[in-house]
C-alpha cells in the first residue's frame, strides 16, 4: 500500500482524537457498575452507540469487504442479520433485561436456572466471544503491519495499547462514547469511498462480466445464507457485550429504543464495504482478501477521505476488541473471579475486572497471530454459533416463561448443545451448521426439563419500573 505522510497523519490524528475524548470522559468512572454498565444512566444515543461500536468491528468492515472480494452482495449478511437482532431484541428482550436491574447474562440466568447455570454460560459465552474478539485482531494486526511496516508481534503490542486507550480506563462509557464518534466518522468516510468505489465501476465491462450470483443476496446458496443470518441473529441475542449495553440504559424503554437505533446505524453499513470488496476483485485482482479494504481506502481513493475512512477502520477494530474484552471481563470478573475470591470491595472489584479485561485482549491477539490468513468472518459465525446454541434456547425460556425449565436439565441442556456444536465444528464436520447442530441438542436435552406450569424464579431481583 502507498502510504504517504499525508495519509499517516490524517489517520493519527483520527485515531488519537476520538480515544483521547474517551478518555477525557472515563476521568468519572470511579466504581465497577460504573465502569461496567455506565453508571446505568446512559440515554438512548449512548446505547445505540456502545452497541454499534461494538458490533461494527471487524466483520463488519473489513471481513464484509474481504467476503465480498470472493462472493459479492451476499457479503451484506453479517450487519444485515445484525440489525435484524438489534430490532428483535428492542421489541421482545430488552424491556425485560433491563428491568432486572443485574449486570450480565449469567446472572440472570442464575437467578432462574442457579449458580451451575450462571458459571457454564460464563464459560460459554466467554470462549464464543473471545472469537468475536479474535475476528477483529485479525484484520487489526494485518492492517498495522501493512500501513506502517511493523513485525506482527509489535503490530499486536501497539492494537493492544490502542484498545487500552478505548476501552481499559472507562468502560462502557467510554465505549459509547467513542462509538458514537467512530460511527460518524464511517457512515461520513466510508460512505463516500463506497459510492465512489461504485460509479467506478458501475456499468464498465468489469461490472457487466461478473456472475449474477455476485448481485444476489443468496449468491452462496440459499441454505447457507439463511444459516449465516439465523447464527448472527441468535448469537447476538445471547452476546453479554451486547445485553450489557442494555443494563447501561437509564430505563427499559431507553433501552429498546438504544436497540432500535443501532440497528438503523448497523445495516447500511455493510453495503460501501460490499462496493469496495467487488470493486477490488474486477480493479486490483492480487490484492490479499484481508486486505481489501485498507488497500482500496489508501491507493483508490481520495487522500482525505481514504485516510479519514481508515482511521474510522482501526477505531472500528479497536472498539470491536475493546466491547467484547469488556463483555468477558465482567462476566469473569463478576461470576467467577468475585465469588471464588470472596471479592465484596468495589475498589477491588473494579481493578480485577480492569486486569480480567486487558488479559482478554492480550489472549485475543496471540491467537490472532497464531491464526493469520484465515477468514474474519469464519471466526463471527463460528462464535456466534457457540454462544448460541447452548444458551438462547435456556435464555429465551427464562426471559419468556420463567420457572417452566427445570434446573438441572437447564445445565444438562447448556453442557451437552455446547459440546455437540464444538464437535460437529472441529472433529465430525457434519453438513450442516454448528449452531443448528448446538441448537437441535439443547432442543432435545430439554424437552425432560420442560414444566406446563411455572415456579417463580429465586428471589433477590427487584424489578424496575419503566
Amino acid at each position: 500500500m502507498n502510504l504517504t505522510v499525508t495519509h499517516a497523519i490524517i489517520i493519527l490524528i483520527t485515531v488519537a482524537l476520538v480515544i483521547g475524548i474517551g478518555i477525557y470522559h472515563s476521568r468519572s468512572v470511579k466504581s465497577a457498575a460504573g465502569y461496567s454498565v455506565g453508571g446505568r444512566s446512559a440515554g438512548v444515543p449512548l446505547v445505540a452507540g456502545s452497541i454499534a461500536g461494538t458490533v461494527v468491528g471487524g466483520g463488519a468492515t473489513v471481513g464484509t469487504a474481504q467476503l465480498a472480494y470472493s462472493f459479492g452482495l451476499s457479503a451484506w449478511w453479517f450487519t444485515l442479520g445484525s440489525g435484524i437482532a438489534f430490532i428483535i431484541m428492542g421489541i421482545f428482550y430488552a424491556r425485560r433485561m433491563r428491568g432486572t436491574g443485574l449486570e450480565t447474562i449469567p446472572q440472570f440466568l442464575s437467578l432462574h436456572y442457579g449458580k451451575r447455570a450462571e458459571e457454564l454460560s460464563s464459560v460459554i459465552s466467554s470462549i464464543g466471544i473471545l472469537f468475536s474478539a479474535v475476528a477483529s485482531c485479525l484484520p487489526g494486526i494485518e492492517i498495522i503491519s501493512s500501513l506502517f511496516g511493523l513485525d506482527p508481534m509489535i503490530s499486536s503490542v501497539v492494537l493492544i495499547l490502542l484498545v487500552i486507550g478505548y476501552t481499559f480506563f472507562g468502560g462502557m462509557k467510554s465505549a459509547a462514547i467513542g462509538g458514537i464518534l467512530k460511527m460518524g466518522i464511517i457512515w461520513f468516510a466510508l460512505f463516500i469511498a463506497g459510492f465512489e468505489a461504485f460509479q467506478a465501476i458501475y456499468g464498465t465491462a468489469a461490472w457487466d462480466s461478473m456472475a449474477p450470483s455476485e448481485f444476489s443476496l443468496f449468491g452462496r446458496g440459499f441454505e447457507p445464507s439463511m444459516a449465516n443470518l439465523f447464527s448472527v441473529i441468535v448469537g447476538v441475542l445471547c452476546t453479554q457485550t451486547y445485553i450489557q449495553c442494555i443494563f447501561s440504559a437509564s430505563t427499559p424503554i431507553t433501552a429498546a429504543f438504544g436497540c432500535f437505533a443501532a440497528a438503523l446505524i448497523v445495516i447500511p453499513v455493510g453495503l460501501p464495504n460490499v462496493a469496495i470488496g467487488m470493486y477490488m476483485h474486477a480493479m486490483d485482482p492480487d490484492v490479499m482478501p484481508i486486505l481489501v479494504l485498507p488497500a482500496y481506502l489508501i491507493n483508490h481513493t481520495g487522500v482525505f477521505i481514504g485516510s479519514l475512512a481508515m482511521g474510522g477502520i482501526i477505531l472500528s477494530l479497536v472498539s470491536g476488541i475493546g466491547g467484547l474484552s469488556l463483555g468477558i471481563g465482567t462476566m469473569i470478573a463478576r461470576d467467577m473471579l468475585a465469588p471464588i475470591l470472596k471479592i465484596r470491595d468495589d475498589h477491588k472489584l473494579l481493578v480485577i475486572t480492569k486486569m480480567t479485561v486487558l488479559a482478554v485482549m492480550i489472549l485475543a491477539c496471540l491467537i490472532s497471530i497464531a491464526n493469520r490468513g484465515s477468514e474474519v468472518l469464519v471466526w463471527n459465525y463460528l462464535s456466534m454459533a457457540l454462544r448460541g446454541g447452548g444458551i438462547f434456547i435456556p435464555f429465551s425460556l427464562a426471559v419468556f416463561l420463567p420457572g417452566h425449565l427445570t434446573k438441572t436439565w437447564a445445565v444438562i441442556s447448556m453442557a451437552g448443545s455446547t459440546l455437540a456444536a464444538l464437535l460437529s465444528a472441529t472433529v465430525i464436520h457434519l453438513p450442516m451448521d454448528p449452531l443448528f447442530v448446538g441448537l437441535i441438542a439443547s432442543a432435545i436435552l430439554i424437552i425432560p426439563g420442560l414444566r406446563l406450569h411455572g415456579n417463580p424464579p429465586d428471589e433477590g431481583i427487584v424489578e424496575e419500573k419503566v
